[in-house]
């Protein structure tokens, strides 16, 4: 039966599966860590921000042999605060409290405060990045390899869907007195608020972590840990085109392998009016895909919900905006279509996509002006 959503899964065509070739994933049984299902587990990846998640392990492990304390503070440092978003935007010079670090990992996914948090383990990024990987090593994650304490791009910089659901589930397994940081959908820590970048909180039942990632070349990535009836399931899924298609995703894999340890579908709420506002369509959807057909039938089919895009923040400049976006890749069509180019701002998780069409070159006819871009939700 492990073996079933793999094939069923390399069956369908490239076009149906999520993010196309970015696309992995792995479905854990937290108890005996077995594989329940997934596809191209063990191709390499990018790990954007669920990197964090060895990060905070590294942490939480300092935490547990005395090296670091909860009235310890994380220093700032210049290296640390050029980082790119998202970030806490601690001046370079100050320090936080480890609680604030910790929850700028599991929900704002602060690149700022990662490289700290490296610095203060390792005393260089580049240090703290080698022993994240002989620890993980260790853990069983045998194809990962870290080069930063962020995920930031680094073109050397893999993992794998198995590894990453492996990683969460010895979070939780390792450190149950600290998994609580990952349960938090919004909480405020000293003078800070945070709100949890994994949409997946009190959506989904039974989830309580664990993390998210973004960055151009992985696509939208998350690993999640749910639990029902006794049974806790970790997945893993990367090349989500969207978070809302990675989210969806991801719950049809969990209801998935729920069934498999036997725990029976959510019962619905018999108001109708009820059930829709208390279940988004993104995830009504996918329940039901997974509930209500054969196993044989799953297929990965792109769910896309349209929102309207949040207004930007006061104060800042169409130009600025503009600066912060750089290309990603040119796709040409054939005759007569159109040439598309995907701009991405890389803001970790955080990112927002933003894409930008120009009509084709027609023979006897001026080029057309570009569209004036259109952003999508994340």
């Amino acid at each position: 039966m492990a073996a079933l959503i793999p094939a069923v899964l390399a069956a369908q065509p490239a076009a149906a599966q999520i993010g196309s070739e970015r696309y992995a994933s792995f479905v854990m049984d937290a108890r005996t860590g077995q594989q329940l299902g997934g596809a191209n587990p063990d191709a390499p990846r990018y790990p954007a921000s669920l990197t964090k998640m060895m990060t905070l392990y590294m942490l939480f492990d300092a935490m547990r042999e005395g090296r670091i304390t909860m009235d310890s503070r994380i220093y700032i440092s210049e290296e640390a605060n050029s980082r790119m978003p998202s970030k806490l935007g601690v001046p370079p010079g100050m320090t936080i409290p480890v609680d604030v670090a910790i929850y700028a990992l599991t929900m704002k996914s602060a690149n700022d405060v990662a490289v700290a948090v490296g610095e203060a383990l390792g005393g260089t990024e580049e240090r703290f990045a080698q022993m994240m990987t002989m620890r993980a090593r260790q853990l069983g994650m045998t194809n990962t390899t870290f080069r930063n304490a962020s995920g930031l791009p680094d073109w050397d910089q893999a993992t794998t869907a198995r590894d990453m659901a492996t990683l969460g589930r010895r979070l939780f397994l390792d450190f149950p007195e600290r998994w609580h940081y990952f349960g938090n959908s919004n909480i405020r820590a000293g003078n800070y608020a945070f709100r949890n970048h994994n949409h997946m909180l009190g959506e989904y039942e039974g989830v309580d972590g664990v993390k998210t990632g973004y960055i151009n070349a992985s696509g939208f990535n998350n690993v999640i840990s749910a639990q029902r009836q006794g049974q806790r399931v970790f997945v893993s899924v990367f090349g989500g085109a969207s978070w809302m298609e990675r989210d969806r995703h991801a719950a049809m894999l969990l209801d998935d392998g729920f069934s498999r340890l036997g725990v029976a579908p959510t019962t619905r709420v018999p108001d109708a009016a009820i059930a829709v506002a208390r279940t988004p369509l993104i995830f009504a959807r996918a329940r039901a895909a997974t509930i209500e057909a054969p196993r044989s039938a799953i297929r990965q089919v792109s769910l896309r919900v349209v929102r309207p895009a949040a207004p930007e923040p006061r104060g800042r400049s169409a130009a600025a905006a503009r600066a912060e976006l750089r290309p990603l890749t040119v796709r040409v069509g054939g005759r007569a279509a159109a040439t598309r180019t995907r701009r991405v701002m890389e803001q970790g998780d955080g990112g927002r996509v933003v894409r930008v069409t120009t009509p084709a070159r027609r023979p006897a006819a001026a080029p057309a002006r570009a569209a004036a871009a259109k952003p999508k939700g994340r």
